[in-house]
């Protein structure tokens, strides 16, 4: 039986205003397959994004939405999960808008471990505002901003979070869908900060400046970067240069989730007792 995506659609919104052939789309409807297999109500979701081609995520999924201003897409979140803890946030962020205008931001989700999952679309570029370097764009390519190629190094994004904190990082491309919800899935069931870099395609702004006019031009060079993280770990680290591992890099379930650590401030002041840091790992 055909999944019924029209439950979980503002269909008065579409067609989307994505590019043709965007992974996008892909990611929104695996957002949507791991919010029915969680079996959250649709009233208790909340997605907010910020701006950039990831923005318009929050247009098309019929739940409590909010679009944000320029990388302050977690700002926002982390006061809506505080206000709202028993809530489900999810935020939605490119790479642009999550990493460098807003990379403050994640670095600090990350490291309170508040239960926000934080899905970042990396496409490579700034796409929306037309192939400016990103904090993931790699070295070599053509961009606006870089037009004799780009010199920066760039964000490994789940090495970042990591180092953040994080207590769950993960890592899928737009290529398998059906894994990509699986991942999602186990991220959205886990309790504190939840990152997923998700690899996705630009080729109108990104690839067609860099041999890879098509769409799927892009998707067999994101084929070719990335790997499962099982065989990843198999390799000499000679054979590992210019690999990215997939799947669930990282996860420590060890910490207190945020609100539920804020919840005894809250407690300890009303009760104008002490908090006991025991109980907060």
């Amino acid at each position: 039986m055909a999944f019924n995506y029209d439950k979980y659609l503002r269909t008065d919104k579409l067609p989307t205003l994505w590019c043709w052939g965007c992974g996008d789309g892909v990611i929104l409807k695996a957002i949507i397959r791991a919010i029915d297999a969680m079996g959250w109500d649709l009233d208790d979701v909340c997605v907010v994004s910020g701006i950039g081609c990831s923005g318009r995520m929050s247009s098309y999924i019929n739940c409590n939405t909010v679009h944000t201003t320029h990388g302050r897409a977690l700002a926002y979140a982390t006061g809506i999960k505080l206000a709202n803890p028993t809530k489900n946030v999810i935020v939605v962020t490119g790479d642009g808008d999550g990493l460098a205008i807003g990379g403050n931001h994640t670095i600090h989700a990350a490291r309170r471990n508040i239960g926000i999952k934080h899905i970042l679309i990396n496409n490579f570029i700034y796409g929306l505002t037309n192939s400016q370097t990103s904090p993931t764009t790699p070295k070599g390519f053509w961009t606006v901003t870089a037009q004799r190629g780009n010199i920066d190094p760039s964000f490994n994004a789940t090495d970042l979070l990591i180092g953040a904190g994080a207590t769950f990082v993960a890592r899928q491309t737009i290529i398998n869908a059906d894994a990509l919800v699986k991942l999602l899935v186990k991220g959205f069931s886990h309790d504190g900060y939840a990152f997923f870099d998700i690899f996705s395609n630009c080729h109108i702004n990104l690839g067609r400046k860099n041999k890879m006019a098509q769409a799927t031009d892009m998707i067999k060079w994101i084929e070719n970067i990335t790997v499962n993280k099982i065989k990843y770990d198999k390799l000499n680290d000679e054979e590992k240069v210019g690999l990215f591992p997939l799947g669930v890099l990282h996860e420590d379930n060890s910490h207190l989730e945020y609100t539920k650590a804020y919840a005894k401030v809250i407690e300890a002041a009303q009760n104008k007792t002490k908090i006991d840091f025991k109980e907060i790992v």
